[in-house]
């Protein structure tokens, strides 16, 4: 059986704006052939995705002919509303609302941003549908191994996960042969197979070279995330800083990248981190 074959039931084809979840949705759209109503492609935005993400989204949907519902998480009992390229939030509007409910930011440890932003929003957008479980499919490859998720346990009894690129055996290199193959692409620097400036921009899981380079090249939107770790800091009301990194705020990090300059980032000095990619999973 191909691999992007759709099981049966009610499908979610989560598109994260990224090549990879690109190119799985192309793969199932060409196994498949149009998608009938029980399936649907959904991209949560969370408002810090780059200005390159949300055009991407929207020219793979107006080239492949495929309906991408725009999601985005809400505060008030609704929990999420739909939105287009047009009307999509770009400047963190989502992300904030959600850490003046919980009263505080998301760290390495709590990671309730994506589990709200992307997760529960998308669950409750496709309950309004009438769903009540279905298959999820996300877009992990067969060279993420640490990524790569049990597909036989249900989640939260509404979902199974579905990983049709890690069935099909696909690596980095397939996916970024592919794009070099098309005669469009996602506007971001691909660097050795990841897009540095994918998923939300300063998400404090990736790498400190990663963010700090953000806070080089694009200091405005640097500039939110070092707003929200004081706005969580103001919500805690205690006298300690609240940051996103537990050894390091976003505002100590720019402050660093200024003083410094560009030798930090050198791959030789190796003065900044590289622990992490910053793959959202969610």
């Amino acid at each position: 059986m191909n691999s992007y074959t759709l099981p049966e039931g009610n499908v979610q084809i989560a598109f994260s704006g990224g090549r990879t979840s690109a190119y799985m949705l192309h793969q199932i759209l060409e196994a498949n052939g149009d998608l009938p109503d029980r399936v649907q492609v959904c991209f949560a935005n969370t408002g810090r995705e780059m200005p390159q993400t949300l055009d991407f989204v929207q020219e793979c949907a107006t080239r492949w002919g495929v309906h991408v519902n725009w999601i985005e998480y809400q505060s008030d009992t609704h929990g999420f509303k739909t939105v287009s390229h047009n009307s999509a939030s770009r400047e963190g509007e989502p992300f904030e609302k959600l850490i003046l409910k919980k009263k505080g930011i998301p760290n390495q440890l709590v990671r309730f941003c994506t589990i709200e932003l992307k997760i529960r929003a998308v669950k409750k957008f496709l309950m309004t549908l009438g769903w009540k479980e279905w298959t999820n499919a996300v877009g992990i490859r067969a060279d993420e191994q640490r990524r790569i998720r049990p597909e036989d346990d249900k989640m939260k009894d509404r979902w199974y996960t579905w990983q049709p690129l890690n069935h099909a055996g696909v690596s980095k290199h397939d996916v970024a042969l592919f794009w070099r193959r098309q005669d469009f692409d996602l506007t971001l620097p691909n660097i050795k197979g990841t897009t540095p400036l994918g998923n939300c921009d300063g998400c404090f899981l990736k790498s400190e070279k990663n963010r700090a380079a953000l806070a080089r090249e694009y200091p405005d939107r640097f500039a939110w995330w070092a707003r929200m770790e004081d706005l969580g800091t103001e919500l805690r009301k205690k006298n300690t800083q609240q940051s996103f990194i537990d050894h390091q705020t976003y505002r100590e990090l720019a402050s660093f990248v200024d003083r410094q300059g560009d030798w930090i980032f050198d791959d030789e000095n190796g003065v900044l981190c590289q622990a992490d990619d910053g793959e959202c999973t969610g």
